[in-house]
């Protein structure tokens, strides 16, 4: 089993309790960098992973692969964790060794546990409040999109697949014991806490 740990944006204080659980529980513990090893740390004796900082995809595509094999030893045996800054499904270097771990070895189980993330965090930062929708962006193409307050959720699902959005997911009170997911079939009403991920395929 393999774990994807978000360690926060940097401070040790913004660890979740989950994350310090996994981190102790591992009978292995990956990072990517100095940072999520002084993190990771005082919970396990995390293994610091390589990954050139390059635009070689020929590089990068063989260190990938290296790395994919090493942790894919451990996971295959027991419960690993592979620690990043942030949280491990946004703009994250554990979403590339998911990817290519549930292509090449897709008996480990893969799961993640969620971290501040800096998007979340850098409000505190600049003592700002989002009330209103905004945009993260690395300049890319957009290819999701998430809907908060989904209490409509067919009215919204119409509405993104007009604007190309064909893999929709509905998410009803996430992480609570009413926790519901839909893939299709949508309701007409849903909770004020729901939410619609969408991608384009």
């Amino acid at each position: 089993m393999l774990i994807g740990v978000g360690l926060g944006p940097g401070d040790p204080n913004l660890l979740t309790l989950e994350a310090v659980d996994v981190l102790k529980s591992a009978t292995k513990v990956f990072v990517p960098g100095r940072m999520s090893y002084e993190l990771a740390k005082p919970y396990s004796d995390p293994e610091i992973l390589r990954f050139p900082m390059t635009h070689d995809k020929e590089q990068l595509n063989e260190a990938w692969d290296e790395n994919v094999k090493k942790i894919s030893k451990y996971a295959d045996a027991g419960k690993t964790a592979f620690g990043v800054l942030g949280d491990p499904n946004i703009f994250s270097t554990f979403s590339h060794i998911a990817t290519i771990m549930k292509r090449d070895k897709p008996q480990i189980r893969v799961e993640t546990v969620p971290g501040v993330s800096s998007i979340t965090a850098c409000f505190s930062l600049l003592h700002e409040s989002i009330d209103a929708s905004f945009v993260v962006s690395d300049r890319s193409a957009v290819q999701s999109t998430l809907v908060l307050k989904a209490s409509k959720p067919r009215e919204i699902a119409a509405s993104l697949e007009q604007e190309g959005f064909s893999d929709l997911t509905l998410i009803e009170s996430g992480f609570t014991k009413r926790e519901r997911c839909y893939k299709r079939d949508f309701p007409a009403r849903s909770e004020y806490f729901s939410m619609i991920y969408a991608k384009r395929v």
